[in-house]
């Protein structure tokens, strides 16, 4: 009985991504991570690209709900996990700006997320979590960014349907030429390279 009870909870397929672990420290840092990488990232490369930031989102989303279906990585809550794809694809957009961790040591934001996890485990949190949202991070950002500079081939569009609902709502802009067509037009055979952008402060 309650086996097939928890079966129809389709609504889990989305709450779960609000939990972001108990009240604590770590609970604090993902929200400050959150505010500010994100915004940076909305102010930054999807800028008036509101559409691709939200398809963003989703195309992780589901590709968390896709990995955590493999025994070895599964967990019951991906709203970590999505954290560290979001801050992930921030490490990429933004490789070069230096940033303090408890004001004990400065380094490369492109390494950003792997201190982070490395700080986890020490601090006793599960490392799947976050392994999950860099897997998913990497691959949006490899199939928008890195695969079309080296090819020249789009496989990842924001979908119409998203464009559609941004201006439906008008919850943002719809996503201007994106980033994927243009990024096509350029020289290809550069791979793994960030873009740079200026970070107040």
């Amino acid at each position: 009985m309650n086996m097939y009870s928890s079966i129809f909870q389709v609504w889990r397929l989305f709450t779960n991504f609000f939990f972001l672990e108990k009240f604590s420290i770590n609970f604090g840092i993902r929200l400050l991570l959150i505010a500010r990488y994100g915004v940076q990232l909305e102010k930054g490369p999807f800028e008036r690209r509101t559409a691709d930031f939200l398809w963003m989102m989703i195309f992780g989303a589901l590709t968390l709900l896709v990995l955590s279906a493999i025994p070895i990585f599964r967990t019951p809550f991906l709203g970590v996990s999505l954290v560290f794809m979001l801050l992930y694809v921030w490490s990429r957009e933004f490789p070069n700006a230096q940033i303090n961790i408890y004001g004990l040591v400065t380094l490369k934001s492109f390494y950003l997320p792997w201190a982070m996890l490395a700080l986890d485990v020490i601090f006793g949190s599960k490392l799947i979590p976050d392994l999950l949202g860099i897997i998913a991070g990497h691959l949006y950002y490899f199939l928008t960014v890195l695969h079309p500079l080296a090819t020249g081939k789009v496989f990842l569009k924001t979908p119409m349907w998203v464009n559609k609902l941004v201006a439906r709502y008008r919850i943002g802009a719809p996503s201007q030429p994106s980033r994927s067509a243009a990024q096509s037009d350029r020289p290809t055979g550069v791979a793994f390279s960030g873009r740079s952008y200026r970070l107040n402060g």
